[in-house]
């Protein structure tokens, strides 16, 4: 799941999913609210929490497959000769 949590303090309005200032992103749920509750002035008990519920789609996790794969950041013999491709094959969603 994408790494986003959005976060209010409780028992006030849920803010709007749009709302992007309401989004803390971390690495875990409690890393979420020890960031949240600074940025509230509150403690991590006071917090309503979601995460996210997307996935990364299948769209942009391809586009990171060659950069898994083939040492990026580092300039390797593999990611100089194949990347960028010249052929990208799709199919029917």
């Amino acid at each position: 799941r994408i790494p986003a949590f959005l976060c209010w303090v409780s028992g006030e309005p849920r803010p709007s999913a749009l709302d992007q200032s309401a989004y803390v992103v971390a690495r875990s749920e409690e890393e979420a609210r020890r960031v949240a509750a600074e940025r509230h002035g509150c403690s991590e008990a006071e917090l309503s929490v979601e995460q996210d519920p997307d996935v990364l789609d299948t769209w942009f996790s391809s586009g990171l497959f060659p950069f898994s794969v083939m040492g990026w950041p580092e300039k390797t013999p593999d990611l100089e000769r194949y990347f960028p491709g010249a052929l990208l094959e799709t199919g029917h969603d």
